[in-house]
């Protein structure tokens, strides 16, 4: 059964693109096997599936979009002919890696936090070892033209982090990733434990791109991972560039910005993480350096923490995505007396600006109608506060 598992999620990932939110709805509904069968027209599906995949795309904000299975089945069809499971996952044996998935004990359980946005599965090549939890990684993006500065900031941090203990999570680009990675790869020599780093990949893991960062990413992978939602063979689309973010907001409990221009991908990730309720820190550059731009535009509009150390960083490592008996903020004896739905709805509240209803049941992984029963819990004891039409966690609740 988890082979057939495996096999249909591992075809999935090739026939949907990464948050294609009509399939992932399928999936959730049907179960990866059915929902392979249903996507490719080999099994017929009842309007009961179509109801219930509705329900949840609605649940989930995406309902506006929904015009039914039958169209979604035709945006499908030019791929079906290109599926071959077993190729790929034979591809991933001969480069020494693997297929993960949900249900395997190596999947990193913070990328449920995603909801229904959770990737199907993981293309997995490196070391096998245990995913470090959300607390204790640590993303650092930032601009692929970076500066002299911003590369020796990365590495400090880098280095540091992981000697405390931390991974690196990073998109293995040119500039700040690729200065992330490699100061934690020196960093991981003196550490003894766990890996150093991970590079989430935009394209499949047979072809690390960009070409000029081969070598560090072969070495990513002897020391770490290299990881995608994608399978082999893939090209790394601006699209998918733009998907992968939200897996590198995910994997980590905070997301550093070292530098970023006004309009860099790496604020795509900072908002990412923003949403899921993690933490956010951005590195001060210079006001005349157009590469500290974006850093400061997080700064100025509230999005982000300022920080310039690793202490710091390692400070805003909170209980983002961890066991709920492990959140430390706010009066504990009256979070002891919370439910669990209440408790993992105060978790997903974003700690300095506000959120949605609709993008807490992504976070949460609630319904509608219970995010908004819990926040009138949460409000009437002083542990959540509304302002413009949107809800943040109080200051009581820290």
């Amino acid at each position: 059964m988890a082979e057939t598992e495996r096999t249909a999620r591992a075809a999935l990932s090739r026939l949907f693109e990464p948050q294609d939110a009509a399939g992932l709805a399928l999936v959730r509904v049907a179960g990866a096997a059915d929902a392979l069968r249903i996507a490719t027209g080999q099994l017929a599906a009842g309007p009961e599936v179509e109801r219930e995949m509705f329900q949840l795309l609605d649940e989930n904000g995406s309902g506006s979009g929904w015009t039914g299975l039958g169209t979604a089945r035709k945006r499908w069809a030019p791929r079906v002919p290109d599926l071959a499971p077993a190729r790929d996952l034979a591809t991933m044996q001969r480069l020494g890696g693997r297929l993960i998935i949900p249900s395997d004990g190596l999947w990193p359980g913070q990328l449920a936090d995603l909801g229904l946005q959770e990737p199907l599965c993981l293309w997995w090549r490196g070391s096998e070892q245990e995913f470090p939890r959300a607390a204790r990684s640590i993303a650092l993006v930032g601009s692929r033209d970076s500066t002299a500065y911003g590369a020796a900031v990365t590495g400090d941090l880098a280095y540091a982090l992981v000697q405390r203990g931390f991974t690196i999570i990073s998109g293995g680009a040119y500039g700040i990733d690729a200065h992330a990675h490699r100061a934690a790869l020196a960093g991981g020599w003196g550490a003894g434990a766990g890996m150093p780093t991970i590079a989430v990949m935009a394209g499949g893991v047979d072809r690390l791109y960009p070409a000029g960062n081969e070598d560090l990413l072969r070495a990513v992978a002897n020391q770490g991972a290299v990881v995608a939602e994608v399978p082999p063979g893939s090209a790394p689309t601006r699209y998918r560039f733009l998907q992968r973010n939200r897996l590198i907001a995910a994997l980590a409990s905070v997301t550093v910005v070292v530098e970023a221009r006004w309009r860099s991908g790496a604020l795509n990730t900072a908002h990412h993480a923003e949403t899921l309720g993690r933490s956010v820190g951005a590195v001060p550059g210079s006001v005349h350096s157009a590469n500290s731009a974006g850093c400061h535009r997080l700064l100025r509009e509230g999005g982000a923490v300022c920080v310039t150390d690793a202490g710091e960083i390692a400070e805003l490592s909170g209980p983002s995505g961890e066991l709920l008996a492990e959140v430390r903020n706010g009066p504990a004896a009256v979070q002891d007396g919370l439910t669990l739905e209440d408790l993992i709805l105060l978790d997903a509240l974003p700690l300095r600006t506000t959120s949605s209803v609709e993008k807490l049941t992504v976070v949460a992984g609630l319904s509608a109608d219970s995010v908004r029963a819990g926040l009138g819990r949460l409000g009437l004891l002083g542990l959540a506060e509304t302002y413009r039409g949107g809800w943040k966690r109080s200051a009581a609740a820290g």
